[in-house]
C-alpha cells in the first residue's frame, strides 16, 4: 500500500504532480493550492473554485498585511503604491484567465526590475504580461509623477516584491497559489474593485492603483471601512 505523500497515514489514491507521488483525496481536497503548490494543469484543480479562492485569499490577506507593513516602513505610501500598482494590473489581467501562472507575474516583476537598472540592455521579446506591466508602470509614472519613487527605492521595492510573491507561490514550477490568493482576496474583500477592473481591462483603459489600496496604517489594529475582521484568523 502506498501511503499519502502529505499525511503519511491514509492510502494515497491520486497522483499528485506537485508532491511527485500519491496523495489521499482528503489531503488533496483540504490542502491543494493553500499549502501545496499545485501546477495549473492538474486534473484535480479548479483554480476558479470560489471556496478555494476564498481560503487562499484569506491566507494571502495575512501575508499581504505583513508585507505592506514592511513596505510602509521602508518607503512610505509611495513604496506601498508601487506594489499596489502591480497587484491591480495583475488582477485586471489574470482574473478572467484560467491558464495564468505565478511564473508570469514573477517574470514580469523581474523584467520591470531590470528596466530600472542603469546597466539595462533591452533583451529578447518579453512575455506578454511583462510587456503589459511595463506599459502600465510607465503610464502611472507619467500620469502621477508625484507618486513615483526614485529608481533606487523602486528597485528595492521590486526586489522585496519578488521575494514576497515567490515565497507565497511556493516551489512548484507551475504554481498558481499567488494568483489564486490575490484574486481570491480581492473578490472576497473588494468585490466592487474586482468588477471595476474587469470592465477597465475589457475596454483597454489604463489602470491606476488605489482600487484596493492597503490601509494607511497596515500595522494598526483598527480596521478602516472595507477591511474585514476575519483577516486576523489563522
Amino acid at each position: 500500500m502506498s501511503k499519502c505523500m502529505y499525511c503519511h497515514q491514509r492510502k494515497g489514491k491520486r497522483a499528485c504532480p506537485a508532491l511527485g507521488g500519491l496523495i489521499c483525496s482528503q489531503c488533496c481536497g483540504e490542502h491543494r493550492v493553500v499549502r501545496i503548490a499545485c501546477p495549473s494543469d492538474c486534473i484535480y484543480l479548479d483554480s476558479n473554485n470560489e471556496y478555494q479562492q476564498k481560503r487562499v485569499g484569506d491566507r494571502f490577506a495575512q501575508a499581504r498585511r505583513d508585507f505592506y507593513k514592511e513596505l510602509f516602513e521602508r518607503g512610505g505610501e509611495k513604496a506601498a503604491g508601487l506594489f499596489n500598482l502591480i497587484e491591480v494590473v495583475t488582477v485586471s489581467y489574470f482574473q478572467s484567465r484560467r491558464d495564468g501562472q505565478d511564473g508570469e507575474v514573477i517574470a514580469a516583476i523581474q523584467s520591470l526590475r531590470r528596466t530600472l537598472s542603469p546597466l539595462h540592455i533591452p533583451s529578447a521579446p518579453q512575455q506578454v504580461f511583462a510587456e503589459h506591466l511595463k506599459k502600465e508602470y510607465e503610464a502611472f509614472a507619467k500620469q502621477q509623477p508625484q507618486a513615483a519613487l526614485d529608481q533606487q527605492t523602486s528597485a528595492e521595492v521590486l526586489d522585496r516584491a519578488l521575494k514576497f510573491v515567490t515565497e507565497f507561490s511556493g516551489a512548484g514550477l507551475q504554481s498558481t497559489r499567488f494568483l489564486t490568493g490575490l484574486i481570491g482576496y480581492v473578490r472576497t474583500h473588494h468585490p466592487e474593485a474586482a468588477e471595476q477592473l474587469a470592465k477597465q481591462h475589457e475596454s483597454g483603459r489604463i489602470i491606476l492603483p488605489g482600487q484596493f489600496s492597503p490601509p494607511p496604517e497596515p500595522y494598526a489594529h483598527h480596521h478602516p471601512a472595507g477591511h474585514h475582521h476575519h483577516d486576523h484568523q489563522h
